[in-house]
């Protein structure tokens, strides 16, 4: 099914006579669109912000049902447990990365983490067997030992994404290549490797995501390419058309079926994954967009700009539901919290330096 790009009908009463007549929830907003029109919105109140939560900015955060990994250019990952009031600091990961971390990933069973480092260390975490629920190290990643490309090692690589059970990794590098590494197996040989133009000379890799099925890796480049790879056959499946600028941040939705990718040029492009078809843009911000994130249900997704506006989008109405800034400085990451309340929650972070998390108002 493609995406409808609708138009509401224009209002032909004022907003005031809405809230007045109870029409809406004083919790609800209305959005206006480019047109005139608006459409209803969903608030997200602001619960708390972790206020320096690191000593410099804070590149890449990754979340599990009851805990967020925060990493940016100090050596130090840290563990914020989201199940409790003011999420505070329960863990930290001390002199993880010598000389900072730009991306971090987690499972979504909540028990394997990778993180990769300025200097091109690979480092791979696991939550303790003992019950404390502190994480651990397990290991890294040695490509060096790999007899195909072992000049470079794991050096070359820049953004990571993690399967559901932890078990592979798949990461980007700077030439162009997409690789896919078993954690659970030989680390130092690379179950995939995927090619975006004549060996060696492939556009930058900025961002990478693995289907939930493990199907699919996508990735986002340099140059504005988007390619989505099937796993099971070692193959290139589509070449994405759309976006000319960097992109930035790429994404599945929950079900696998929808591909969400953005970047500078401020556009998401939505594409449906089993024809390859660009079927949608979500158009709003005025500023880079640096990272996306779709919620359980699918229903809605997250992004974060350099202008530190955050979004909420509904993507059955290709419509922006929600606004939030906290800050003028660059998000670098935004992620929903996995819903085990009834409310939905996420949070942002970037260059102030501060974790700030915001819970929806109506608990619908």
């Amino acid at each position: 099914m493609y995406l409808q790009l609708q138009t509401p009908p224009k209002l032909s009463f004022s907003l005031s006579h809405i809230i007045n007549n109870n029409l809406i929830s004083p919790h609800q907003n209305l959005h206006k669109r480019t047109n005139g029109s608006v459409t209803m919105s969903k608030q997200y109140l602001t619960t708390h912000t972790v206020d320096n939560a690191h000593t410099t900015d804070i590149f890449s955060i990754a979340a599990t049902s009851t805990t967020l990994l925060s990493a940016g250019g100090s050596s130090t990952i840290h563990v914020h447990a989201t199940n409790q009031p003011a999420s505070p600091l329960v863990q930290s990961l001390s002199g993880a990365h010598k000389l900072g971390c730009h991306h971090i990933a987690v499972s979504r069973n909540g028990k394997i983490a990778a993180s990769v480092g300025f200097n091109g260390d690979v480092k791979i975490w696991k939550v303790s067997e003992s019950g404390s629920g502190e994480w651990e190290s397990f290991g890294g990643l040695d490509a060096a030992k790999d007899p195909e490309r072992g000049k470079n090692g794991a050096g070359e690589l820049w953004g990571i994404a993690l399967s559901e059970d932890g078990q592979y990794l798949a990461s980007t590098t700077y030439d162009g290549r997409i690789n896919v590494w078993d954690l659970f197996g030989d680390r130092s040989v690379r179950l995939r490797e995927y090619e975006t133009g004549t060996a060696g000379s492939g556009s930058f890799g900025l961002c990478v995501d693995l289907s939930r099925d493990g199907k699919y890796t996508a990735s986002g480049h340099q140059n504005g390419s988007v390619y989505v790879f099937n796993n099971d056959t070692g193959r290139l499946q589509y070449s994405l058309p759309g976006l000319v600028k960097p992109v930035r941040a790429v994404a599945f939705s929950p079900a696998g079926t929808r591909l969400a990718a953005a970047g500078d040029s401020g556009i998401i492009a939505i594409y449906d994954t089993k024809h390859g078809a660009h079927v949608g843009n979500l158009t709003g911000h005025n500023a880079w967009i640096t990272s996306l994130d779709w919620s359980d249900t699918g229903e809605y997704l997250l992004s974060g700009a350099f202008d530190g506006k955050a979004k909420v989008w509904s993507v059955e109405r290709s419509a922006c539901v929600a606004t939030h800034s906290e800050t003028d400085k660059a998000l670098w990451a935004v992620r929903w919290i996995p819903k085990t309340v009834r409310n939905e929650m996420f949070c942002t972070a970037g260059a102030n330096r501060s974790i700030t998390f915001y819970r929806e108002a109506t608990g619908a």
